[in-house]
């Protein structure tokens, strides 16, 4: 499936990639609209109808990613919230492992993430997931969400590495597209980011390998050292 004496450093999605996005799809499309719903006194479905407005034209720019931006405009503690359904953050089947058995390879393992930093140190404080990354980033110190070329720009900048001999990791198709602009020669498309989801069907990820288990990835590893 994949050469692995040809990838010296993994880059790595989060949500819907190492942690279980349900927690991510559970607090946007209920949690959120509900407390929305309790301070405006409507009811849920208006503001679901009210906030995915505002998701849409907010979809793949930073402030779609931004808690601040959120909290300004709902006038509600997002980060409060967050905690209040933080019992779902998760890994993924098998993601953990996987990244233990990376460091075993000798592969260097970074983390990029259009998390927001406070989100992104609640999921952090609730996992051991930093144990086993040699180094995260938050597309948020950037200024630019992976859904931009310049994004990856200034990360190979700031952390080097050799796109060519590079594999990225991410349940969203269209940043492995921008990935696959910018030169990373290895690309791997989640298919079952949300475990109380069905997986997409393989041939979804025509552009790129697709898994729906990390297992099927380690067997190679396992077999090239």
């Amino acid at each position: 499936m994949l050469d692995w004496t040809t990838i010296d450093t993994v880059l790595l999605d989060m949500d819907g990639t190492l942690l279980d996005l349900h927690y991510d799809d559970y607090f946007w499309q209920k949690h959120l609209p509900r407390r929305y719903a309790e301070l405006n006194q409507i009811n849920e479905q208006q503001a679901q109808q009210a906030l995915y407005a505002d998701y849409q034209q907010n979809l793949g720019k930073l402030t779609w990613y931004c808690l601040d931006h959120w909290r300004e405009h709902t006038g509600l503690d997002i980060m409060q919230l967050k905690r209040e359904v933080q019992e779902k953050i998760a890994w993924r089947e098998h993601a953990e492992a996987f990244l233990v058995a990376l460091k075993q390879a000798g592969k260097q393992r970074v983390l990029v993430t259009n998390c927001h930093p406070d989100g992104l140190a609640l999921k952090l404080e609730r996992t051991n997931l930093g144990e086993h990354l040699d180094a995260i980033y938050s597309t948020h110190q950037f200024q630019q969400p992976k859904e931009e070329l310049e994004l990856w720009q200034q990360l190979q900048h700031h952390h080097h590495f050799e796109p060519a001999r590079s594999l990225f990791i991410d349940d969203n198709q269209a940043l492995l597209d921008v990935a696959a602009q910018f030169g990373i020669a290895h690309r791997v498309a989640i298919l079952n980011p949300d475990s109380k989801r069905p997986a997409l069907p393989a041939n979804t990820a025509s552009r790129h390998i697709g898994i729906d288990d990390y297992r099927e990835l380690m067997v190679g590893l396992y077999q090239s050292g």
